[in-house]
């Protein structure tokens, strides 16, 4: 049997819809208010419901004629079918505005619940589980004879069982390319009255249209005889174990748990000599498999971004260390040895993990010509401040606040560092760089607050609503010449990558990311489900869900797109399984699995020997020659395209280097006498020190953190600035 519908308009606010079965039977009127009532979907919802689901979507599925009728398959006219999935829609927004009183609105949301059929108990498996969800939410999904989908849910909660209700009376019977053209923004309207407690239900609407338009994607795409993406390497984190997805993700765990002896041989170096470690997250896997383990025994060592390694080495330095070693890039180890000496410390040795240099793509980036030029202009532009990321050198800080008032900042403070810079100095000029990436970033976030609500702008900043902030877009500029080399590598193909395999995963990016990574990440993050800040962000925000599917104490399956550097997992892995241990006892036998996916280039390349490499040209990278193998068939990887799913300079740092350095300390200093980070002799043209210098916008960046105010010093710099 099949039926139509006409649509009949007069001079009256209503439309009447006719479906009419075929052949020989009568047609049935629906009339449907215009704008002023708008007509509830509990009348038709029933009539929308898939049959139920069959693993083989060719098969037919056949209802009776007492069954009722799809007014999903109902053809309109004129209207075409796409437009059907809006005209709900817009219905669906219509019926929850016209209910004044939020609690009115909750007991509709609790309603549309009653009315979604349960899924078989058979479906309720893993697999068909929605991440992101409070509540356990189960989707199934198949295409019809017709080519159109078919969505059935449930949900162990009534609220969100009434989202997935509301969701599945609009889309169920729907054309995949109508589903897919459904933006979660397009939910936005749907103000169901729940209070801002329960924020994370709401992302249910979301999460849940994100699982249907995955896995209509996948459908098709197996319909019509496509190749799957090949999915990226991953670790998968469970109470047992590790298990790894792909070689890349093999090298990266062979290090995770290192041999005991090795780990013993450290420690006793370290605590016999004194010796204090500071090293950054993305250090070689071998060597943050040994330190991570190390710390168990030796609590002097400590791994995190490069904001708190300075600090940490001072507070060393308070218990007794007399000697620090450094495993990161040059002005990590600089910062280090100026902070120590502004604290006090200057009988405390440094030492950095190689004779040569360690660069840095950024650092680099922001000791050019261009970078001074830049500051240059900022200098003729008065008041001006200088906002620079703390991954820079400390002559580069004190030759450019020489030039411009300099404040430090970092990927977890740089927006509030300048929204309160633009707060506290009127008509203000903001200068950010070196890194262009997040200079882009910022800009393109201030410009989705002219979109917020002074409210919700109030949230981020309590002096900041919509004029001012559209005010201060014209004086923010940013430096568009510098890149991190890792940072680079999430650009288009990675990103496509990630929408048509893992939308629905948690996606975490750095602050540095192309900007179709960082809007990528940014969506997620409205909807619950991503994080964008600095790596101690990244790694916080991954506990925390971890913790919360932990204590939700059900199965389930999370998984965690990494957007930043892949020396983050030593760190990452050992969060999580302190997590499980501490759950061990209260757990209930619930399985959770943490996966964390590396988003690693096709065309990614592993370090190696020249000789394992035959025939294959160098890379160069800054100023490291990097022999490559195509592919990713272990070890780090870096793109002839751009971009490193490891940095290279970082793994600079080994283990071999740091024993050598704790090995020849105290008393055959000369032997590593390269590796020492020594003061710096420099002196700015005004003749002040480089190192005191240098220090400063660093300290301005302490004040500011402690009070939240720019300091007064600072202040005066930039408005009595000549």
């Amino acid at each position: 049997m099949e039926f139509s519908a006409i649509m009949a308009s007069g001079a009256t606010s209503s439309s009447v819809v006719s479906l009419c079965w075929k052949p020989n039977s009568k047609c049935t009127d629906f009339k449907f208010l215009a704008q002023k009532s708008p007509i509830s979907l509990f009348e038709t919802f029933k009539s929308v419901q898939s049959p139920q689901l069959d693993t083989n979507p060719l098969k037919s599925s056949t209802r009776s004629i007492n069954s009722g009728f799809s007014c999903s398959a109902a053809t309109l006219s004129p209207s075409s079918t796409t437009e059907l999935v809006p005209f709900k829609l817009q219905r669906l927004i219509e019926e929850f505005e016209s209910i004044s009183e939020p609690i009115d609105r909750v007991k509709r949301l609790l309603r549309y619940a009653t009315l979604l059929p349960p899924l078989d108990a058979a479906a309720k498996h893993d697999s068909n589980r929605v991440m992101g969800c409070t509540a356990q939410v189960w989707l199934e999904v198949r295409i019809d004879q017709e080519g159109k989908m078919r969505f059935a849910a449930d949900s162990d909660s009534e609220i969100s069982k009434g989202f997935c209700s509301c969701l599945v009376s609009v889309l169920d019977g729907a054309m995949p390319e109508d589903v897919l053209k459904l933006k979660t923004d397009d939910l936005a309207a749907l103000n169901v009255g729940l209070p801002g407690g329960e924020r994370s239900r709401v992302n249910t609407w979301y999460n849940v249209l994100i699982s249907m338009q995955k896995r209509t994607k996948a459908l098709l795409a197996e319909l019509e005889g496509k190749s799957p993406f090949e999915p990226f390497p991953s670790l998968v984190v469970t109470a047992d174990g590790v298990h790894a997805k792909g070689s890349y993700a093999e090298a990266q765990a062979r290090y995770l748990f290192p041999n005991d002896f090795t780990v013993k041989e450290l420690v006793k170096v370290l605590r016999e000599k004194k010796i204090g470690v500071v090293a950054h997250f993305y250090m070689d896997p071998e060597v943050q498999g040994v330190l991570t383990a190390a710390q168990k025994e030796w609590s002097h060592i400590y791994i995190s971004d490069s904001l708190v390694m300075a600090d940490m080495a001072v507070k060393m330095a308070k218990d007794g260390c007399q000697f620090v070693t450094v495993l990161g890039v040059d002005f990590m180890s600089e910062n280090v040895r100026a902070i120590l000496d502004q604290a006090g410390f200057g009988e405390v040795g440094v030492y950095r993990m190689s004779d040569e240099r360690i660069g840095c793509s950024l650092a680099e980036a922001a000791a050019t010509p261009s970078y001074m030029n830049y500051l240059e202009m900022a200098s003729k532009d008065s008041p001006s401040l200088h906002v620079i990321y703390i991954n820079t050198s400390l002559e580069t800080k004190a030759y450019a606040h020489e030039l411009v008032p300099t404040i430090t900042c970092t990927s977890s403070n740089v927006v509030q560092t300048i929204l309160q810079a633009f707060a506290q100095v009127p008509e203000l000029n903001v200068w950010y760089g070196p890194d262009s990436y997040m200079g882009a970033n910022i800009l393109e976030l201030l410009q989705q607050m002219t979109q917020m609500t002074d409210e919700a702008i109030a949230m981020v900043h309590p002096k900041h609503n919509r004029n001012s902030i559209r005010s201060l877009l014209p004086r923010l500029h940013y430096y568009q010449e510098g890149t991190c080399i890792v940072h680079h590598l999430f650009g288009h193909e990675v990103v496509e990558k990630i929408n048509e395999m893992y939308c629905d995963a948690f996606l975490t990016a750095h602050f540095e990311v192309p900007g179709e990574m960082f809007s990528l990440a940014m969506e997620a993050k409205r909807r619950g489900m991503g994080i964008v800040g600095s790596t101690q962000n990244i790694l916080d925000f991954i506990k925390q869900r971890v913790q919360e599917a932990l204590d939700r104490n059900v199965n389930e399956h999370l998984q965690f797109v990494l957007g930043t550097e892949s020396g983050m997992i030593t760190s990452i892995v050992a969060a999580i399984r302190n997590l499980f241990n501490s759950a061990k006892s209260t757990s209930g036998g619930a399985k959770i699995n943490v996966e964390i996916v590396f988003p690693v280039s096709s065309d990614s390349m592993t370090r190696t020997s020249s000789s394992s490499s035959p025939g294959q040209n160098p890379v160069v990278l800054g100023d490291i020659n990097l022999p490559v193998v195509p592919g990713v068939s272990s070890g780090e990887g870096c793109s002839i395209h751009g971009g490193c799913a490891s940095c290279p300079y970082m793994k600079m740092n080994s283990l071999s280097s740091l024993m050598k350095v704790c090995q020849n300390l105290p008393d055959n200093r000369s032997a590593i006498s390269a590796h020492e980070a020594k003061r710096f002799k420099l002196h700015t043209v005004t003749g002040k020190s480089v190192a005191d210098i240098g220090c400063e916008p660093i300290l301005h960046m302490r004040d500011f953190q402690a009070s939240k105010q720019l300091p007064e010093k600072l202040v005066h710099q930039i408005l009595n600035r000549h």
